[in-house]
């Protein structure tokens, strides 16, 4: 398998990081200010901030269609659904995230309340 120097970058990470240019042989690695790896976006200042709204988004998704699909409103049914289709995508690496700021606390919060 051959390495692919042209899917490197360089993700600086630091307040008094010099942003050094490196390279692999004779090619410069761009550098880059994020980087998703396993859905997880990552920017230089490691603020997670911006996996909320994704997540939030795909979790209200997943709600609309079990509300369209379910003939039947009741707790007892949409509960299960629920839990095993939606919250997922709220729990997906929120060890990660570590939800610094209010306001993505209060954004997901608001989507668990829906049902």
């Amino acid at each position: 398998m051959k390495f692919k120097k042209t899917k490197c970058k360089v993700l600086h990470v630091g307040q008094s990081n010099p942003k050094h240019n490196y390279r692999l042989g004779r090619e410069w690695i761009e550098s880059s200010s994020e980087e998703k790896d396993l859905v997880v976006l990552v920017d230089e200042k490691l603020n997670m901030s911006q996996q909320c709204v994704p997540a939030a988004q795909k979790a209200n998704c997943v709600l609309g269609c079990i509300k369209t699909s379910m003939t039947s409103r009741s707790r007892e049914g949409i509960l299960p659904l629920y839990s095993a289709l939606m919250r997922p995508h709220l729990e997906y690496c929120i060890q990660l995230w570590g939800l610094q700021y209010k306001k993505d606390i209060k954004l997901l919060e608001r989507v668990q309340r829906k049902p």
